[in-house]
């Protein structure tokens, strides 16, 4: 169990008060190392639908991990149902004189900097203070993002040329608050690699943004492996219990949420 010495995760925040007494693997201040996270963990990450990965963060304490507001405005279909990136951020700031006159948007912007971060299994994310008068990108600087084969974007803002992506086919995932056909009048890229927040949700360089069309959230990337071992467990434990639902017939509420005697049940199964 987590220790509350170590993290005092406990209250209405703490997901695992509300099941029954399943046991949560022990996270201390020592765990807390950003690491870069592999590609074989990402896809594992893919296989888990974002309501499973949600619960598992509330239960490691990362309660304030949604991106509130901003949805796949390239929605999956089946065979792709899921998003799993490390995030490379971007910052902008409200427009000031003193800021544009240090901004050329030349090679050197932070935008390109920040897109120049990113190959296959990233994700720019990028803090634009939630405006959706104001769009991040478009078809022409989003083009750097899809020659280097970059996974997507997560927009805390607009985006726009929205139909250019889909018809040229840049297969980039879009999660954005918006579309518009605004550039962005009141802002500008001032930062990039630094920690910022998307949706309310708090992103630093190298998260896991997980996401499908129910929305976007965040993984710290040093509890990212633990997440998902915990989230293969219960979206395993869930699969059990609907099997015993529809089997006998029941009410939900004889089996679901899960026990860890449920949970114990679909180790011994899957331990064969």
């Amino acid at each position: 169990m987590v220790r509350e010495s170590a993290l005092n995760f406990t209250g209405p925040y703490h997901f695992a008060s509300m099941l029954e007494e399943i046991a949560v693997p022990e996270i201390t201040k020592t765990d807390m190392v950003p690491v870069e996270v592999s590609q074989e963990l990402l896809e594992g990450l893919k296989k888990i639908p974002t309501a499973t990965v949600y619960n598992a963060l509330r239960t490691f304490g990362s309660a304030f991990c949604v991106c509130e507001g901003i949805q796949n405005l390239t929605p999956f279909v089946p065979g792709k149902e899921r998003f799993a990136a490390r995030a490379r951020t971007l910052k902008f700031m409200p427009f000031r004189p003193d800021v544009a006159s240090e901004n050329t948007g030349d090679v050197d912007s932070p935008e390109y900097i920040a897109m120049g971060r990113c190959g296959p299994g990233d994700v720019l994310v990028a803090d634009i203070g939630g405006r959706v008068q104001d769009v991040v990108a478009g078809d022409v600087k989003l083009l750097q993002l899809s020659m280097s084969k970059a996974d997507g974007v997560v927009i805390d803002g607009a985006i726009r040329d929205l139909d250019v992506l889909l018809d040229e086919d840049y297969g980039l995932t879009v999660y954005a608050k918006a579309r518009s056909f605004h550039g962005n009048p009141s802002s500008l890229p001032a930062e990039e690699n630094v920690q910022i927040q998307c949706g309310g949700a708090l992103v630093r360089p190298g998260d896991i943004m997980v996401g499908d069309n129910d929305g976007v959230l965040v993984v710290p990337s040093w509890m990212a492996e633990k997440v998902l071992e915990w989230a293969v467990e219960h979206e395993g434990a869930e699969n059990l219990v609907k099997e015993k639902i529809k089997a006998e017939n029941v009410v939900p509420g004889k089996y679901y949420p899960p026990t860890q005697e449920t949970i114990e049940e679909w180790r011994r199964r899957n331990s064969q």
